[in-house]
């Protein structure tokens, strides 16, 4: 089943946007992973999730209506 969520992402990651972020489709059962594959980010340039305003991470489950954040890492 499809479902829709919101996706952010920051800074260096800004460049992987989806066409329209507020409504990214997602299928039932979906992980952080998938999405961040899906976008075609590489997993070592997200740093910190957070889901709903609470952290995740890469294995956290999602679903319909989440908003999801993605970090990169931080420089010095």
């Amino acid at each position: 089943m499809k479902q829709t969520i919101q996706i952010e992402l920051l800074a260096t990651l800004k460049r992987y946007l989806p066409d329209d972020p507020d409504r990214f489709p997602v299928e039932s059962g979906s992980r952080i992973r998938d999405v961040i594959r899906r976008l075609n980010i590489p997993e070592y340039e997200v740093f910190l999730v957070f889901i709903n305003g609470k952290k995740g991470n890469i294995d956290s489950a999602i679903a319909g209506g989440d908003r999801i954040g993605f970090f990169p890492p931080l420089g010095d």
